[in-house]
């Protein structure tokens, strides 16, 4: 029976290695998008935060997405891509509206809204839940298809705590690198101390770097989202026009197709994003005129 137990176990964690190597690059988004949420709090609040997220992001796994996409996979598949566009909507939003701030258009709350730790753990948990979304359907989308419903799921299960353990990880560890460089600061080596001051140097210009390339990722998963999910629904012609420049770029080599694929698809989630942010912007104008009307 051990004998037996462990090869199930072995094809669950081959089954599940396989289902989530093609969603290496959201994994990648993912810990870029998160470190952004906690800029700003004091070193002794970062690990607890993070902390707080990732069990959110287990919480949105095994609550939410895991029984949904299986429920939705053998009852209700045509529902998933309309899901999957709402979700992308909502990330295209999200990013746009950080690229706006970059030009200066500042909401009134955000302010507020970043030295409040339930605010800021409550948005990076609905960030993470579209971008868990897309992980575990990947992951499910490469499942053998003959594989009974309990062994699907233990492989879902083994990738959840996967990802959520090498994503949370990953962000755990940038955020502490800074108090990694301090303490190496207060080595009696020279060339510990001098790479301590370095790291502690370069810090707010990775933050920075990381704060672009997590609203890049946004962008880019949100617009994929949208695009291919848009041709799932019926609309092929975003669909068609990204499989044509992937074409188009094929001889130059995968990393530029990859280049080319994540730049249109971007552009799309940026469109989108703005598109929302000005709705919003718009509807909170109207708000207020109809509650002055109604008075």
């Amino acid at each position: 029976m051990s004998v037996g137990l462990l090869a199930i176990v072995d094809d669950v964690l081959a089954a599940a290695l396989k289902a989530s190597a093609k969603s290496a690059g959201v994994v990648i988004d993912d810990a870029a998008v998160t470190p952004q949420y906690v800029q700003g709090l004091t070193p002794a609040r970062e690990l607890p935060v993070v902390a707080k997220i990732a069990r959110g992001s287990l919480i949105n796994k095994f609550v939410f997405i895991i029984p949904v996409a299986l429920i939705l996979t053998a009852f209700a598949p045509w529902a998933l891509p309309f899901l999957l566009i709402g979700g992308g909507v909502y990330l295209a939003f999200e990013g746009a509206e950080k690229v706006t701030e970059w030009f200066g258009h500042h909401e009134g709350h955000k302010e507020e809204g970043a030295r409040d730790e339930k605010s800021l753990v409550a948005g990076a948990v609905r960030t993470d839940l579209i971008l868990s979304t897309e992980i575990m359907l990947i992951s499910l989308s490469n499942l053998d298809p003959n594989m009974g419903f309990w062994m699907r799921l233990a492989t879902l299960v083994v990738v959840a705590l996967l990802m959520t353990v090498l994503v949370y990880g990953a962000v755990a560890l940038l955020v502490k690198l800074d108090d990694v460089g301090m303490k190496m600061e207060g080595s009696s080596s020279s060339g510990t101390k001098r790479l301590g001051t370095a790291i502690v140097r370069s810090m707010p210009a990775v933050f920075r770097v990381i704060s672009v390339i997590g609203t890049v990722a946004m962008l880019w998963v949100g617009g994929h989202l949208i695009v291919v999910n848009l041709g799932e629904v019926g609309w092929h012609a975003p669909v068609d026009m990204l499989h044509a420049v992937e074409h188009a770029l094929e001889p130059l080599g995968a990393v530029v197709t990859w280049l080319g694929d994540t730049a249109v698809s971007a552009v799309a989630g940026l469109v989108v994003g703005l598109a929302a942010v000005g709705a919003v912007l718009l509807a909170k104008k109207a708000l207020p005129r109809k509650a002055s009307a109604a008075k």
